[in-house]
Protein backbone atom coordinates (compact mmCIF):
# COMPACT_ATOMS: atom_id res chain seq x y z
CA UNK A 1 0.00 0.00 0.00
CA UNK A 2 1.21 3.38 -0.82
CA UNK A 3 1.25 5.41 2.62
CA UNK A 4 1.58 9.46 3.17
CA UNK A 5 3.19 10.29 5.91
CA UNK A 6 2.77 14.30 6.77
CA UNK A 7 4.66 14.88 10.54
CA UNK A 8 7.08 18.05 10.76
CA UNK A 9 9.03 16.42 13.29
CA UNK A 10 11.86 14.95 11.25
CA UNK A 11 13.26 12.62 13.48
CA UNK A 12 9.48 11.00 14.01
CA UNK A 13 8.90 11.07 10.15
CA UNK A 14 11.88 8.96 9.59
CA UNK A 15 10.73 6.33 11.97
CA UNK A 16 7.48 6.66 10.43
CA UNK A 17 8.80 5.80 7.12
CA UNK A 18 11.21 3.29 7.79
CA UNK A 19 8.49 1.47 10.23
CA UNK A 20 6.13 1.48 7.54
CA UNK A 21 8.59 0.47 4.72
CA UNK A 22 9.62 -2.86 6.49
CA UNK A 23 5.89 -3.72 6.63
CA UNK A 24 5.61 -3.67 2.76
CA UNK A 25 4.10 -0.22 2.29
CA UNK A 26 5.44 2.37 -0.22
CA UNK A 27 6.00 5.88 1.80
CA UNK A 28 5.91 9.39 0.84
CA UNK A 29 6.84 11.60 3.58
CA UNK A 30 6.21 15.35 3.99
CA UNK A 31 6.77 18.38 6.57
CA UNK A 32 4.17 20.69 6.70
CA UNK A 33 0.29 21.38 5.84
CA UNK A 34 0.35 22.40 2.47
CA UNK A 35 2.74 19.75 1.28
CA UNK A 36 0.22 17.07 2.84
CA UNK A 37 -2.34 18.75 0.45
CA UNK A 38 -0.74 18.97 -2.55
CA UNK A 39 1.12 15.20 -2.09
CA UNK A 40 -2.18 13.66 -1.70
CA UNK A 41 -4.34 15.43 -4.27
CA UNK A 42 -1.66 14.48 -6.57
CA UNK A 43 -1.31 10.87 -5.95
CA UNK A 44 -3.58 8.12 -4.68
CA UNK A 45 -3.04 6.70 -1.41
CA UNK A 46 -4.00 3.89 0.17
CA UNK A 47 -3.74 5.69 3.77
CA UNK A 48 -3.03 9.20 5.13
CA UNK A 49 -0.66 9.65 8.39
CA UNK A 50 -1.87 12.82 9.31
CA UNK A 51 0.09 15.16 12.72
CA UNK A 52 -2.33 17.01 13.76
CA UNK A 53 0.63 20.37 14.18
CA UNK A 54 2.10 21.36 10.95
CA UNK A 55 3.67 24.53 9.99
CA UNK A 56 1.35 26.32 7.18
CA UNK A 57 -1.95 24.77 8.17
CA UNK A 58 -2.76 21.96 10.72
CA UNK A 59 -3.77 18.56 10.14
CA UNK A 60 -7.29 19.24 10.39
CA UNK A 61 -7.45 22.02 7.76
CA UNK A 62 -5.80 19.68 5.67
CA UNK A 63 -7.91 17.32 6.56
CA UNK A 64 -10.73 19.26 5.31
CA UNK A 65 -9.58 19.89 1.97
CA UNK A 66 -8.78 16.46 1.08
CA UNK A 67 -12.52 15.64 1.65
CA UNK A 68 -14.08 18.83 -0.05
CA UNK A 69 -11.96 17.53 -2.84
CA UNK A 70 -13.31 14.46 -2.88
CA UNK A 71 -10.21 12.31 -2.02
CA UNK A 72 -11.23 9.69 0.03
CA UNK A 73 -7.95 8.09 1.21
CA UNK A 74 -8.37 6.76 4.62
CA UNK A 75 -6.65 9.46 7.16
CA UNK A 76 -5.32 8.24 10.06
CA UNK A 77 -4.68 11.50 12.58
CA UNK A 78 -1.50 11.89 15.28
CA UNK A 79 -1.80 14.36 18.19
CA UNK A 80 0.06 14.62 21.22
CA UNK A 81 -2.71 15.38 23.29
CA UNK A 82 -5.41 12.94 24.18
CA UNK A 83 -7.87 15.64 23.98
CA UNK A 84 -11.59 14.98 23.46
CA UNK A 85 -12.17 18.18 21.90
CA UNK A 86 -9.35 17.06 19.11
CA UNK A 87 -10.64 13.93 18.60
CA UNK A 88 -14.49 15.29 17.47
CA UNK A 89 -12.98 18.09 15.10
CA UNK A 90 -11.00 15.26 13.02
CA UNK A 91 -13.60 12.96 13.02
CA UNK A 92 -15.98 16.19 11.98
CA UNK A 93 -13.53 16.94 9.13
CA UNK A 94 -13.52 13.40 7.68
CA UNK A 95 -10.74 11.74 9.44
CA UNK A 96 -10.74 7.93 10.04
CA UNK A 97 -9.03 7.30 13.46
CA UNK A 98 -6.87 8.61 16.11
CA UNK A 99 -3.61 7.74 17.35
CA UNK A 100 -2.24 9.38 20.02
CA UNK A 101 1.55 10.29 20.96
CA UNK A 102 3.41 8.46 22.03
CA UNK A 103 1.95 5.39 20.26
CA UNK A 104 3.71 1.66 19.71
CA UNK A 105 4.42 1.18 16.05
CA UNK A 106 2.72 -2.38 16.06
CA UNK A 107 -0.48 0.06 16.92
CA UNK A 108 0.34 1.85 13.89
CA UNK A 109 1.12 -0.93 11.53
CA UNK A 110 -2.44 -2.65 13.12
CA UNK A 111 -4.64 0.32 11.73
CA UNK A 112 -3.45 0.67 8.33
CA UNK A 113 -4.50 -3.01 8.48
CA UNK A 114 -7.18 -1.93 8.77
CA UNK A 115 -8.17 0.77 6.30
CA UNK A 116 -6.23 -2.04 3.98
CA UNK A 117 -8.91 -4.37 4.52
CA UNK A 118 -11.64 -2.61 4.25
CA UNK A 119 -10.51 -1.03 1.42
CA UNK A 120 -10.49 -4.28 -0.28
CA UNK A 121 -13.71 -4.66 0.35
CA UNK A 122 -14.36 -2.81 -2.85
CA UNK A 123 -11.96 -4.74 -5.19
CA UNK A 124 -10.86 -8.43 -5.58
CA UNK A 125 -9.40 -10.27 -2.48
CA UNK A 126 -7.67 -12.62 -4.22
CA UNK A 127 -5.77 -10.82 -7.77
CA UNK A 128 -6.24 -13.46 -10.65
CA UNK A 129 -5.05 -14.14 -14.24
CA UNK A 130 -4.90 -17.29 -15.64
CA UNK A 131 -2.87 -19.64 -13.34
CA UNK A 132 -1.12 -16.62 -11.72
CA UNK A 133 -2.73 -15.73 -7.65
CA UNK A 134 -2.20 -13.43 -5.54
CA UNK A 135 -3.43 -12.07 -1.59
CA UNK A 136 -3.07 -8.59 -1.36
CA UNK A 137 -4.01 -8.76 2.53
CA UNK A 138 -2.03 -11.87 3.45
CA UNK A 139 0.64 -10.77 0.69
CA UNK A 140 1.21 -14.27 -0.59
CA UNK A 141 1.42 -15.10 -4.30
CA UNK A 142 0.82 -18.70 -6.36
CA UNK A 143 1.68 -20.04 -9.73
CA UNK A 144 -0.92 -22.86 -9.75
CA UNK A 145 -0.50 -24.91 -6.78
CA UNK A 146 3.40 -23.65 -5.87
CA UNK A 147 3.52 -20.70 -3.62
CA UNK A 148 6.06 -17.95 -4.48
CA UNK A 149 8.16 -16.32 -1.91
CA UNK A 150 8.53 -12.51 -3.22
CA UNK A 151 10.25 -9.79 -1.89
CA UNK A 152 7.86 -6.80 -0.52
CA UNK A 153 8.92 -4.59 -3.69
CA UNK A 154 8.44 -7.64 -5.95
CA UNK A 155 5.19 -8.18 -4.47
CA UNK A 156 4.06 -4.34 -4.98
CA UNK A 157 4.95 -4.99 -8.74
CA UNK A 158 3.18 -7.65 -9.39
CA UNK A 159 0.33 -6.71 -7.40
CA UNK A 160 0.39 -3.55 -10.29
CA UNK A 161 0.26 -6.03 -12.89
CA UNK A 162 -2.01 -7.85 -11.52
CA UNK A 163 -4.79 -5.08 -11.16
CA UNK A 164 -4.48 -3.84 -14.60
CA UNK A 165 -3.93 -7.15 -16.83
CA UNK A 166 -3.33 -6.61 -20.43
CA UNK A 167 -2.92 -3.06 -19.90
CA UNK A 168 0.66 -1.58 -20.47
CA UNK A 169 2.34 0.13 -17.55
CA UNK A 170 5.06 2.50 -18.27
CA UNK A 171 8.09 2.53 -16.36
CA UNK A 172 7.08 6.09 -14.56
CA UNK A 173 3.50 4.54 -13.78
CA UNK A 174 4.86 1.63 -12.02
CA UNK A 175 8.09 3.76 -10.20
CA UNK A 176 5.12 6.03 -8.97
CA UNK A 177 2.92 3.10 -7.66
CA UNK A 178 5.29 0.82 -6.26
CA UNK A 179 8.56 3.43 -5.18
CA UNK A 180 8.29 6.53 -3.02
CA UNK A 181 8.71 10.00 -4.31
CA UNK A 182 12.44 10.35 -3.48
CA UNK A 183 13.57 7.71 -5.66
CA UNK A 184 15.67 8.44 -8.62
CA UNK A 185 13.63 7.98 -11.71
CA UNK A 186 16.54 7.67 -14.35
CA UNK A 187 17.51 4.42 -12.76
CA UNK A 188 16.59 1.19 -14.43
CA UNK A 189 15.02 -0.41 -11.40
CA UNK A 190 11.67 -1.06 -12.70
CA UNK A 191 13.91 -3.01 -15.43
CA UNK A 192 15.93 -4.91 -12.64
CA UNK A 193 12.37 -5.75 -10.51
CA UNK A 194 10.65 -6.74 -13.85
CA UNK A 195 13.98 -9.18 -14.29
CA UNK A 196 13.53 -10.56 -10.98
CA UNK A 197 9.74 -11.31 -10.78
CA UNK A 198 10.28 -13.13 -14.48
CA UNK A 199 12.78 -15.55 -12.89
CA UNK A 200 10.18 -16.25 -9.68
CA UNK A 201 6.79 -16.48 -12.04
CA UNK A 202 7.28 -16.80 -15.32
CA UNK A 203 10.97 -18.86 -16.03
CA UNK A 204 10.84 -21.94 -13.81
CA UNK A 205 7.31 -22.33 -15.27
CA UNK A 206 8.09 -22.13 -19.10
CA UNK A 207 5.88 -19.25 -18.84
CA UNK A 208 6.64 -15.31 -20.56
CA UNK A 209 3.60 -13.56 -19.29
CA UNK A 210 5.20 -10.64 -18.10
CA UNK A 211 5.85 -8.97 -21.69
CA UNK A 212 8.29 -5.94 -22.50
CA UNK A 213 6.44 -3.40 -24.64
CA UNK A 214 9.30 -1.90 -26.37
CA UNK A 215 10.15 1.73 -26.01
CA UNK A 216 6.91 2.15 -23.66
CA UNK A 217 7.06 -0.43 -20.78
CA UNK A 218 5.63 -3.66 -19.54
CA UNK A 219 2.25 -5.94 -19.91
CA UNK A 220 0.87 -8.66 -18.19
CA UNK A 221 -0.20 -10.78 -20.65
CA UNK A 222 -3.66 -11.48 -20.61
CA UNK A 223 -5.95 -14.63 -22.20
CA UNK A 224 -7.77 -12.33 -24.03
CA UNK A 225 -4.69 -10.15 -25.47
CA UNK A 226 -3.60 -11.18 -28.70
Amino acid sequence: MRVLVVEDEVRMAELLKRSLSEEGHTVDVVHDGPGGARMASENPYGAIVLDVMLPGFDGFEVCRRLRAAGILSPVLMLTARDDIGDRVRGLDVGADGYLVKPFSLLELAARLRVFARRDDRASPVVLVEGDLRLEPVSKRAWRGSTEIELSAKEFAVLELFLRHPGTILTRSQILNAAWDIAYDGTSNVVDQYVNYLRRKIDIPFGRQDLETVRGTGYRLRHRETT
